[in-house]
């Protein structure tokens, strides 16, 4: 704020409140005040911003993430430094990034709140994180910090993955692991290579994804404790079945996760698409690949206790009994009495039990069935499914869901309780979405984006007054859209799309730079830079910018070229000039003649065709002084009058 004002980044970017706060940087609501949409704002810790370690690491993620379009993705509208002034009064340049503002919590927020989540539901969004990483990966980038505070769920239960390209230095309360004072992932997400130090790939990605649906079912990591001992763990343990911690999850999720969590690299799924795969195939009951088969085998095989049991509900609480107990080391009489009568009453209803047995001829009508899997099952064929585990007693619920219409959204119970047979399940049926994704338009012209959307359901279509600088897209095609491109929106809701101009601006701050910087800081800007070599007098300007063209604040084309004088110094070489001999005022005598001249003279050898003159500068008769070699981009020799 100054003098009661909201701070403007960029002379367009409102700063709000404080949302977020991480290891590196703070995020703030904020509003774009040419587009008229929320945004999140990104801003480099200022006690971090004189670290080049930090501010890389800053400029990386904006970089990584701005060339990331997918509704699985936290999108990245801009980036920019801004001049922050220090309490002590000094300013800084601090950076910023601005981000698709996510109306929603992290997963590390729900798991806070809500321990675990429905196997199903774990799988849905451990997809919707494959989804992204899938798309990061073809794309050449991989994230190395997948955690649940980096994954987002919108209120409309859309997944967004955010803080592309960067690892975290001080994150998570000090969990993070750095090595060479590089940051490598967090210790209770990290891959076995990540824990050696060895590189990481796509697949590094795929071991922490595994992590995380780990928690997602169990409420807790593959594996716990101080950060050095989590690296070891990760890099010797095996983990145990998720069913081992929660009994509801079944076999074939089991498996799934597992097979994510292999040691080696090769031994895990390969790419984020064989993962999703197989999570689906767990959600709907089809067959698993066969890594994925050849875990639940060796699983079985040392644990059969754990692996080939059938999913159950947990068991009832005996800690809410037990901590109702208070027993107090002062009162043995009242602690062996309470014993005993609870013996009693467990030996009673022992007895009748087996009474009620005998009278019913060993039948019980406590018998229970899990509940299959029928999620993403056409109605007739989620019926059958019921069928033939026992269960008869269904109602058809129709609602609104992501998931195609005439198919099973979820059921209650969910799948995996274990309930009585005559207990009536409510199959809710997906009649279509109530909200749908935002098509990815960018990079389209205004027709093709309009017929996209219209595609996708959006009639109302209309485009921004003004257009947009800036960007990397010609004119006349996207640059955005709001409601913001992959967020749940009312197909009913008008999508309005701002279109480049396709101009851009010449960065102010260029002459002084270092040519490489100058040059980097115009691709950033979308501008062709072209390096012109000119001499300098001052060492000190050597590789140094000493002119734009065109200047600096100029609105030119995207893509077009600006020409970069650059300073190029070497040292003079003094060189004594011989002034000519006076003229000869002696009068020449009457017998002097043109031939005589020329052959009674001793010199008048030097006047044949075949003599070399001595150098003179033309025209002047004086010495000329030595060439001196051409330097890189000169075009004349460097003379010492050239520097005046």
């Amino acid at each position: 704020m100054t003098d009661g004002l909201p701070r403007i980044l960029g002379g367009r970017y409102e700063i709000g409140e404080l949302i977020g706060r991480g290891g590196m940087a703070e995020v703030h609501l904020g509003h774009d005040n040419r587009l008229g949409r929320t945004v999140a704002i990104k801003i480099l810790r200022a006690d971090l911003a004189r670290d080049s370690t930090f501010l890389t690491r800053f400029r990386r993620e904006a970089h990584s993430a701005a060339g990331l379009s997918h509704h699985s993705i936290v999108a990245v509208y801009d980036s920019g430094e801004d001049t922050f002034t220090e309490t002590g009064g000094a300013e800084i340049d601090v950076p910023y990034i601005v981000m698709e503002y996510v109306d929603g919590q992290t997963l590390r927020e729900i798991l806070n709140e809500e321990g675990k989540l429905s196997s199903d539901e774990a799988a849905r969004v451990t997809m919707g994180i494959l989804s992204a990483l899938e798309y990061s990966h073809d794309k050449g980038i991989v994230h190395r910090d997948i955690k649940p505070a980096n994954v987002m769920l919108t209120k409309g239960g859309s997944v967004k993955v955010m803080d592309f390209g960067i690892a975290r230095a001080l994150a998570d309360n000090g969990a993070t692991m750095t090595s060479a004072q590089a940051v490598v992932g967090t210790a209770r997400y990290l891959s076995p290579e990540q824990a050696q130090g060895e590189t990481v790939d796509a697949r590094s990605d795929l071991y922490s994804a595994g992590c995380v649906l780990y928690e997602l079912l169990t409420g807790r990591t593959p594996f716990v404790g101080e950060p050095v001992s989590l690296v070891y763990q990760h890099i010797t343990d095996p983990p145990k079945p998720p069913s081992a911690y929660e009994p509801s999850v079944p076999k074939a999720m089991n498996a799934v996760t597992l097979h994510s969590l292999a040691k080696g690299r090769d031994e895990r799924y390969q790419t984020a698409g064989d993962f999703r795969a197989d999570l689906q195939a767990a959600r709907t009951g089809a067959p698993l690949s066969d890594g994925a088969t050849a875990v639940i085998s060796a699983a079985a095989a040392t644990a059969p206790s754990v692996m080939d049991r059938e999913p159950q509900a947990p068991p009832p609480e005996p800690r809410r009994r037990d901590h109702t107990r208070e027993i107090h080391d002062g009162e043995p009489q009242r602690r062996l009495t309470g014993l005993w009568v609870v013996a009693g009453i467990i030996a009673l209803l022992a007895i009748l039990g087996i009474g009620y047995l005998v009278m019913n001829g060993g039948k019980s009508d406590a018998t229970t069935e899990a509940v299959p899997n029928v999620v993403q099952q056409k109605v007739a064929a989620a019926k059958r499914i019921l069928h033939e585990h026992g269960f008869d007693n269904y109602k058809v619920n129709l609602v609104k869901s992501d998931v195609t219409k005439g198919y099973v959204a979820r059921t209650d119970p969910t799948s995996g309780t274990k309930i009585d047979p005559k207990t009536q399940i409510l199959l809710n049926v997906s009649d279509g979405p109530g909200l749908t994704s935002v098509p990815d338009v960018t990079g389209k012209s205004v027709a093709e984006a309009r017929k996209t959307l219209t595609n996708d359901g959006f009639a109302k279509v209309t485009v921004a007054n003004q257009k947009v600088d800036d960007t990397k897209y010609p004119a006349g095609q996207v640059v955005s859209a709001y409601p913001a491109i992959g967020s749940m929106a009312d197909p009913s809701q008008r999508v309005t799309l701002s279109v480049s101009s396709g101009k851009v601006h010449v960065p102010t701050d260029l002459v002084g730079k270092e040519s490489g910087e100058a040059q980097l800081a115009l691709l950033q800007a979308h501008l062709q830079p072209e390096v012109k070599s000119v001499p300098v007098s001052d060492p000190d300007q050597g590789g140094k910018v000493q002119k734009v063209s065109p200047g600096g604040g100029n609105k030119v084309d995207a893509n077009s070229t600006v020409t970069l004088s650059v300073g190029v110094y070497s040292s003079q070489t003094t060189v004594t000039i011989t002034p000519p001999p006076p003229p000869d005022t002696t009068e020449p005598s009457d017998s002097s003649s043109p031939s005589s001249t020329s052959s009674s003279s001793p010199s008048s050898s030097s006047e044949s065709p075949t003599s070399k003159p001595s150098p003179t500068h033309p025209g002047t008769g004086s010495p000329t002084r030595p060439k001196q070699p051409l330097l890189p981009g000169i075009t004349e020799p460097l003379l010492p009058s050239d520097n005046q």
